[in-house]
């Protein structure tokens, strides 16, 4: 029987193999290719005639005194050397981006956790470190960093993960209800959580679809409150506005109200009934083999925010 074409195809050579031929090749000398791949010139003897065996073709012509490369192993070194130079590169590369800060950091951050703590440290890490690029994309959704190819995220600490690593980001931060002396005089004020939901309040959609529901603690008594009313936003932002053109009470983050309070656009109401306080985190999936810029990040989070 005539063998298949296919049969006479040479079993694919691994990495090494190759670089010990090109090795041998290149230096024409075992004892000092062996010296450069660090193992024993007779392991590396083997490992050639295991390569020619698995080719099927003599690469290496050898005497007691001289070794050169064939025919065949000439055309072999001409292809294989520029390929060998590529991968040795492409290593360094990465070794590089080990060791030193290089490249990209992407990370997801919800849009307050951007605002108030990213923005300034964002600037002095890409100032400290100019090989280093970031990509901080402002998110309030609860998104998987890793599939979506993100190096780190922001959240509050209860809504990490618990197989996360976690770093403390910026000081607690706090909700607050605010609206404006106008809608107060013409809705009243109220005085218990519960009293929210007779109360024209602006909603906070997440995007997912959901509505946030108002939560409050004082003392040992929780409440959480699905409050209604006219409109719904995505943004506390634009919270903080329609709250100050009295279309209804607002949930929203102290710092994001804290001008219109001080000018007197927007007045706190519930003062008493504050919920814990929580900051943020930022968090990524492991210890192991951090990678050089993310390291210098986290460096630079612990040395701000201790």
């Amino acid at each position: 029987m005539t063998p298949s074409p296919a049969s006479h195809v040479p079993k694919p050579a691994g990495l090494n193999d190759l670089h010990a031929f090109a090795a041998v090749a290149r230096t024409r000398n075992f004892r000092q290719a062996a010296i450069e791949l660090g193992v024993s010139p007779s392991a590396l003897s083997h490992t050639l005639r295991a390569l020619e065996a698995r080719l099927g073709v003599r690469l290496l012509n050898r005497t007691t005194r001289s070794v050169a490369p064939t025919e065949a192993g000439e055309r072999l070194l001409a292809r294989l050397a520029p390929a060998l130079a590529e991968i040795t590169q492409a290593l360094a590369a990465i070794e590089d981006l080990r060791t030193s800060p290089h490249g990209t950091l992407r990370i997801n951050a919800p849009r307050a956790a951007c605002d108030w703590v990213l923005a300034p440290l964002v600037p002095l890490f890409l100032a400290r470190h100019p090989g280093m690029r970031v990509e901080l994309v402002g998110d309030d959704s609860l998104v998987d960093i890793v599939a979506r190819g993100f190096d780190a995220g922001v959240r509050f600490g209860e809504s990490l993960q618990q197989d996360m690593v976690a770093v403390p980001l910026g000081p607690p931060q706090r909700f607050i209800v605010v609206a404006s002396p106008e809608h107060l005089a013409r809705h009243g004020r109220p005085a218990h959580p519960r009293e929210l939901i007779e109360h024209p309040c602006i909603r906070l959609r997440f995007p997912n679809g959901t509505f946030y529901r108002w939560e409050f603690a004082q003392g040992d008594e929780r409440v959480e409150v699905a409050v209604d009313g006219p409109l719904a936003l995505g943004d506390m932002r634009l919270m903080v506005q329609a709250a100050e053109q009295g279309l209804g009470l607002a949930f929203v983050y102290q710092q994001y109200a804290q001008q219109a309070l001080a000018a007197g656009r927007l007045i706190t109401v519930l003062d008493d009934w504050r919920p814990a306080e929580t900051g943020f985190f930022l968090y990524y999936p492991s210890q192991r083999l951090v990678p050089a810029g993310l390291r210098a990040f986290i460096e630079l989070v612990r040395e701000r925010h201790p």
